[in-house]
């Protein structure tokens, strides 16, 4: 039985996410489905059917994607774009027969979408004595005045400090604040960079009386660590992947009891199902969180480097099979460099 499976809008390496679900180990066959608003989106070029979206949000693009469920006969439906609003209609998709992968409890998909809240949610847990992972010191802010006292307070032990929007994905609003960024020097010899001084943040945010939320944390200045997490329907965690970002490009898939134990924990407590990911940073020897994401993380094909095919054992979960026992192969060091990938051809000009 040959099942048609469709992702939306999603980063450029789902690209690989496909190819591994399409060389899946049990032959299964699929016919991959792509979307995104672009049509020279790169991952398309992998999809057995490329089409174009809408970019539309919210409730009219749910409504998008159950008519396209509808039209194209879609047997599974893998969504990043909206997987929050989609999870909390998810009764619509299985009225349709559509088996969709995300977590079916949208209160809890929207609290792992909301950094601010899920912190609060683990310090709670620690607070009862169940601690799953260190949260960095934090404060959540909406006005220029709280942005200057939150500043002044967590700073006062000479750390240094970051801020980042309390939802969004990867480094989207993420700034480091450090006032040598209003220096000459640093004008002319950064080529780029994620840092802004107080004083400019300051000054920019006094421009509205009131902002949406915006967290300001403690910065974590070791090592970040993406654990990528596969578990059943219940919540059962089958496998964990520690992936270490190292200097530039390389990255490792290390065996870290530390971190596996904070997978299991926060399998244990928070019944996350099919795939997620969690992203934690060293301080001082402490693995502090950054956020935890209810979805393939956009690094998940280097953690399949370890010999497991997370994205096609995700689809086999989804739909009721069962895995033997999963052994990673850690100790993998890896990198990745660029491809050009041909959109479209262009005709040879007679040289006549």
């Amino acid at each position: 039985m040959v099942l048609n499976i469709w992702f939306n809008r999603w980063f450029s390496t789902v690209a690989h996410y496909m190819e591994m679900i399409r060389n899946n180990p049990d032959q299964q066959a699929f016919v991959i489905y792509g979307t995104h608003p672009n049509p020279d989106t790169v991952y398309l070029k992998n999809s057995d059917v490329a089409l174009t979206e809408p970019d539309i949000y919210g409730e009219e693009y749910v409504q998008f994607c159950l008519e396209f469920c509808r039209q194209y006969s879609i047997d599974i439906f893998v969504p990043r774009k909206e997987n929050v609003l989609i999870s909390q209609n998810l009764s619509l998709f299985e009225a349709m027969g559509v088996k969709v992968l995300v977590c079916p409890d949208g209160d809890l998909m929207a609290l792992m979408d909301n950094k601010a809240a899920m912190y609060q949610s683990l310090e709670k847990h620690n607070e009862a004595g169940h601690s799953i992972v260190t949260i960095p010191k934090y404060r959540v802010v909406n006005h220029a005045d709280a942005f200057k006292d939150a500043y002044q307070e967590l700073s006062s032990d000479g750390g240094r400090l970051c801020i980042k929007p309390i939802v969004g994905e990867g480094a989207s609003g993420f700034r480091i604040l450090d006032d040598e960024a209003d220096t000459i020097s640093f004008l002319f010899n950064t080529a780029n960079s994620q840092k802004i001084s107080f004083a400019t943040a300051y000054k920019i945010l006094q421009k509205q009386d009131r902002f949406p939320d915006l967290m300001i944390l403690e910065y974590l200045d070791g090592y970040e660590y993406s654990i990528d997490c596969l578990a059943g329907a219940d919540g059962t965690l089958h496998i964990a992947i520690p992936r270490k970002k190292g200097i530039g490009r390389i990255r490792e898939i290390e065996h870290n009891e530390e971190l596996l134990l904070i997978a299991r924990q926060m399998a244990e407590h928070y019944k996350i199902p099919f795939v997620f990911n969690i992203q934690v940073k060293y301080k001082n020897g402490v693995a502090k969180l950054l956020e935890v994401n209810p979805r393939m993380s956009g690094g998940l094909h280097i953690s399949c480097l370890a010999g497991v095919n997370i994205p096609y054992f995700a689809i086999k979960l989804l739909l009721g099979g069962t895995l033997e026992a999963l052994r990673p192969n850690y100790g993998v060091k890896a990198t990745y460099i660029e491809q050009p990938i041909i959109l479209s051809e262009g005709r040879a000009l007679s040289n006549r």
